[in-house]
């Protein structure tokens, strides 16, 4: 009886420490044999030794549809004459009419503690099939609300962080590269989707063009994220402005109070919220 009980003791924490490691990954590269389907086994590999439960939603293999159209509605949208999708899809959310692989993605969201976005960077941006992903996946009333965004957003107790490669050299992202600034380019999907949405997210692991590198420096690379991988589930998020420092009663601009706090700084508190003075470094790029 003793043994028993020891034993049920044992498998409930397993259980517990389990239920706080359940990792998605969002993967679109069509390749088996490129490096981001490397760092994409790196990350399944690791992570599962830690414990973790992954979940891999292989895009390209999955076939994944990637535009927003009426086709994700079961059964007649309330206007068809007049179609605004993300109306749409909020009402069809609500009366379980939404297109069942999109509750698919929506089930594996829920469950996620944390989501590692796996792409090739494609004209400084998402593939398409990612961008759709996001579109179809992150509905409204499912991903946010006019209320629930940022700092309130729903998946404020999850993270996020996006992991891809780069055709160019890192040289050629910053604020005198011919590319410009990382930080900028990084602001819409960062702040723009995932922190729109209340994740929390961690700093990107950018893997500067793969392609151009020799066989031993790609291992290195692989080997850079395999570490940081053991410390994924622990790390601090990136900084951005709570929602809490905007006054809703007048077009939601920054408080005078913050931006008393920030006057005498060199830099601006974001990216995106520089108030006129030169980028905080790296700010989308290290805690």
């Amino acid at each position: 009886m003793h043994r028993s009980a020891t034993t049920n003791c044992l498998i409930l924490f397993v259980w517990f420490v389990a239920a706080d490691k359940n990792v998605l990954i969002v993967y679109a590269h069509q390749s088996a044999n490129s490096f981001n389907a490397a760092a994409k086994d790196a990350a399944v590999e690791v992570l599962q030794v830690q414990g973790c439960k992954v979940v891999l939603s292989d895009l390209y293999s999955m076939k994944f549809k990637a535009p927003a159209t009426a086709e994700d509605i079961i059964g007649e949208p309330q206007n068809s004459d007049d179609f605004h999708y993300g109306h749409e899809a909020m009402v069809a959310l609500k009366e379980n009419k939404l297109s069942t692989d999109i509750i698919e993605e929506h089930k594996k969201v829920k469950e996620a503690n944390i989501i590692i976005f796996q792409f090739p960077m494609y004209w400084f941006g998402l593939p398409a099939i990612l961008k759709g992903w996001i579109d179809r996946v992150f509905t409204p009333g499912f991903a946010f609300t006019t209320e629930e965004i940022y700092s309130n957003g729903f998946f404020k107790d999850k993270k996020a962080i996006l992991s891809f490669t780069t055709g160019s050299h890192e040289s050629m992202f910053n604020s005198s590269g011919i590319h410009g600034d990382m930080n900028v380019t990084l602001w819409p999907i960062q702040n723009g989707i995932l922190h729109y949405c209340g994740f929390q997210v961690l700093a990107p692991q950018i893997f500067w063009a793969p392609k151009h590198a020799t066989a031993e420096d790609r291992k290195a690379l692989l080997e850079v994220w395999r570490k940081r991988l053991e410390g994924l589930l622990e790390e601090k998020p990136l900084a951005f402005t709570p929602s809490d420092c905007f006054d809703g009663g007048a077009g939601f601009q920054l408080k005078e109070s913050e931006k008393e706090k920030w006057a005498a700084e060199q830099f601006g508190p974001t990216v995106g919220h520089h108030l006129g003075k030169p980028l905080p470094p790296n700010n989308q790029l290290q805690v």
